[in-house]
């Protein structure tokens, strides 16, 4: 389905909506300090230089001697690399989701699970894990398999009660808290049953890019291409939506059903993630507001900024959950629930102001 175009609607966009060559330059630099901080960090710390050698030989057509030894090659290719690639896709999803759906529900507070998604990935692992299939690797575990079908199955409900009461974002938003509490509800019943799988639980609650090889990054990756191409075509139809429905409506635009492919199409990349990674908390809502901040309010900016700057984070933030503590690995989503707390309270403070 093509995005409207049309001179008027492009005229209403905010102001900056211009992505400029400086905010692509200061976002690839930072995923590339990211990516190569997550690949030479560790344990077992490698030189910047030997990693390189490392991932060009393992380029088509191209032989470099390294001079790793070939547990330094294994930690490199099979651990290190696919776990940030991983957190790339993570990273990049949640971002991209949060900026569009603060976009389609013209929310600045807004982020990926807001219909729903946590509460119902969470009971869909919690059944799973309750009911000891966990035993699968990469594609084939059927913990991500369901919570996955739980977070896509909260959304469904929650917009299926929101057109029911009304097609206002409002109404969407006030269906999403309801199912996430009942969903939310649901999952502590089935705990409060099965008491003895409660660190396992809280364990996948918490978050860990935990890979056993590229099974993960490559499950992710279907969904994180139909995200960041569905959302990005849609970034300038999102300007348009900013300035009311009935005014979007105006300049022949469908609020209704943009907004219903963004949710569909940001929940999807978020209900993948969460299967893979757990939740983790507040990526969704510090990357967009931060690009705002640096870079102007227009979506044509946010969302691809978004995209850099959010794989770029959690790259990071994983590299801390990880080298924080000697012999043991936080969980992702306290370093970034402790980044994100402090920085949700600024965001309260100037939601009505110059963040949206």
């Amino acid at each position: 389905m093509a995005a409207p175009r049309s001179a008027d609607a492009h005229a209403d966009a905010p102001q900056g909506a211009r992505l400029g060559f400086g905010a692509v330059a200061a976002g690839l630099v930072a995923l590339v300090a990211a990516c190569f901080a997550g690949l030479t960090m560790g344990s077992a710390g490698i030189p910047v230089s030997d990693v390189i050698a490392e991932l060009l030989d393992g380029l088509p057509g191209i032989n470099v001697d390294s001079g790793l030894s070939a547990t330094q090659e294994a930690i490199v290719d099979k651990i290190r690399l696919p776990r940030v690639v991983l957190g790339l896709m993570v990273g990049a999803t949640l971002s991209l989701s949060g900026a569009a759906y603060q976009g389609a529900f013209r929310n600045p507070l807004a982020d990926p699970y807001l219909l729903g998604i946590a509460a119902g990935a969470g009971l869909g692992a919690t059944i799973a894990i309750t009911e000891g299939l966990g035993d699968g690797v990469g594609i084939f575990d059927p913990i991500p398999l369901a919570a996955f079908a739980g977070g896509l199955g909260a959304v469904w409900i929650a917009y299926a009660a929101g057109h029911i009461a009304g097609r206002s974002p409002v109404t969407l938003i006030l269906a999403g808290v309801a199912v996430a509490s009942f969903l939310t509800a649901c999952q502590t019943y089935v705990l409060q049953a099965n008491s003895d799988v409660i660190r396992d639980v809280y364990q996948w609650i918490l978050g860990r890019l935990a890979t056993s090889g590229w099974g993960e990054p490559l499950l992710l990756l279907p969904y994180f291409v139909i995200t960041l191409v569905v959302v990005l075509r849609y970034r300038r139809v999102l300007d348009v939506l900013a300035v009311g429905d009935e005014e979007a409506a105006s300049l022949g635009v469908n609020p209704q059903r943009v907004r219903l492919i963004i949710v569909v199409a940001a929940s999807l990349g978020a209900a993948a993630a969460v299967a893979v990674s757990g939740l983790i908390g507040f990526v969704g809502i510090i990357v967009p507001h931060t690009v705002r901040l640096a870079f102007g309010a227009s979506n044509r900016v946010v969302l691809p900024l978004s995209v850099l700057f959010g794989a770029a984070f959690m790259v990071a933030a994983d590299l801390i959950a990880r080298t924080a503590m000697d012999g043991a690995e936080l969980p992702i989503g306290v370093v970034t629930a402790f980044i994100g707390a402090p920085f949700f309270a600024i965001v309260l403070r100037t939601s009505r102001r110059d963040v949206w």
